[in-house]
Order: structure tokens, then sequence, then C-alpha cells
């Protein structure tokens, strides 16, 4: 069973958003990390480039597949996890520690219509 942070939101796609300071903080779940195995590469978006929700923002590649990370609300990225850029494991060892990017300004609308962890992990069990 995969773990479910309470305080957090979720997309369907997997993807975490953590708002901290008006700075939407965005990662994969335990569930997304377990299923792609060991991860070997992170491919961060560029900072200053806005993205609409929905829309493939970068990659994570682990030694089973190469997966796309879809932004789950609109926003600017102001700043990504350079952490990673050396060290992907990172997310294997801390999915929840280790965001992927940060989006200032964000759509808040779209936030508060994310998954919370109990309809996250209502729809990790119908799948």
């Amino acid at each position: 069973m995969s773990t479910i942070l309470e305080n957090l939101r979720y997309s369907q796609d997997h993807e975490w958003v953590r708002i901290e300071a008006q700075k939407a903080y965005v990662g994969i779940t335990d569930h997304a990390q377990s299923e792609l195995g060991e991860i070997v590469y992170v491919e961060l978006p560029p900072v200053g480039e806005r993205y609409e929700q929905g829309e493939e923002i970068s990659t994570v590649e682990s030694v089973k597949a190469a997966s796309a990370i879809i932004n789950p609300i609109e926003g600017v990225v102001s700043e990504v996890n350079e952490e990673l850029d050396g060290s992907p494991e990172l997310i294997n060892e801390d999915c929840w520690a280790n965001h992927l990017y940060v989006l200032s300004p964000f759509e808040q609308s779209q936030y508060d219509g994310l998954l919370s962890s109990d309809e996250y992990a209502a729809y990790l069990s119908s799948l």
C-alpha cells in the first residue's frame, strides 16, 4: 500500500501539490515512484515558463520506463529542485521531501479542485 499524506492535494496522474507561502510545490506520489522503480534521470522544466493544467511539463526516467509529468495546476515555474540533477534517486528515497518544481503564481481554484488524500486513496484502490 502506498503512503498518502493528508496535507497535500493529488492528481489522477499521480502528482502531489503542497502550498507554502504562495508557492505550489509539485512532486510525484509514493505510488508513482514505486511503480516506476529505480529513478535514474529527471528532466526539469525551464524556470519562467507558464504551463497549463494537464500539460506535459517534465519527464522522469527509471530503469523500467520513462514517464511524463503532467502539470496538475496552471502556473509559472519559479524554481526547480536542482538537487535532482545529480541525484534523481532522491525521489525514491523520499518522494514527499523531494519536489520536482515550484509554481508561483499558480491557479488556486485548480488546486482546490485536486483530489484530497481520501479521494486519492479511493482512486488508487479503484485501479
